[in-house]
């Protein structure tokens, strides 16, 4: 892979970064992002052939990687999980999933890893998320976990509650008509986050919206065209 053209990580707010994504690390990739604090997580982890870039990423931030404590898998779709291993291997960091996308975490089925071309490693789940929501706590923040099934059976969002509300909301574009998709869940799951009203969204593909009202209309494009089905 070619990095001439690759830009650099950047802050979403404060402690937020853009660590991974199609132009930081790999094409494969989601938005990788990274919350720091005393102890720093990941949400997502790429697709698993940019592990070192992500990590240099993290570097060139001047962040150390030795304080990075968890990944928040949001979803079991390749380019979300498929350097798990790699971040657990190497730096002991805890895998965190709902209790309906570790099968195929931890066992490798239904990732999508053929569509991509890439060989995929099981991974241990550490921290099983069950309920539709759980608070974690790190580096003194309060994350809410959100489960919000439509695009995987076990996809999750993660709020930030500080001075401002982040929402990771990943795979809010979908799509939603995927083995395992269900519409009628993600109709009810848009809403839900269209009623947290953050003030700034990070999603997986198409990057951060902010301010709030630009946040709602995103949100409410895709439960508009979902109410048709």
């Amino acid at each position: 892979m070619s990095t001439g053209c690759m830009v650099e990580p950047y802050s979403v707010w404060q402690d937020v970064f853009v660590v991974g994504g199609p132009e930081l690390s790999h094409p494969n990739d989601c938005l990788v992002y990274l919350i720091g604090g005393e102890a720093m997580l990941l949400v997502d982890s790429g697709a698993g052939e940019s592990f070192e870039r992500i990590v240099g990423n993290i570097r060139s931030l001047e962040l150390n990687p030795e304080r990075l404590r968890a990944v928040i898998a949001t979803h079991a779709h390749i380019d979300h999980i498929g350097a798990l291993h790699r971040f657990r291997e190497e730096f002991g960091m805890e895998i965190m999933a709902h209790e309906l996308e570790v099968e195929a975490i931890e066992a490798g089925v239904g990732t999508g890893a053929e569509f991509y071309g890439v060989e995929y490693t099981p991974c241990k789940v550490d921290i099983i998320l069950t309920g539709p929501e759980q608070v974690l706590q790190y580096g003194g923040q309060d994350l809410k976990a959100i489960h919000i099934p439509g695009h995987s059976p076990g996809s999750i969002a993660v709020l930030l509650e500080a001075e401002k509300k982040i929402l990771f909301g990943q795979d809010i574009h979908g799509p939603y008509f995927l083995n395992g998709s269900n519409v009628a869940q993600a109709r009810l799951s848009l809403q839900r986050l269209v009623d947290l009203e953050v003030d700034i969204l990070c999603e997986s593909h198409f990057g951060i919206y902010q301010p709030a009202n630009e946040v709602k209309r995103y949100i409410e494009g895709y439960l508009r065209g979902l109410r048709g089905h």
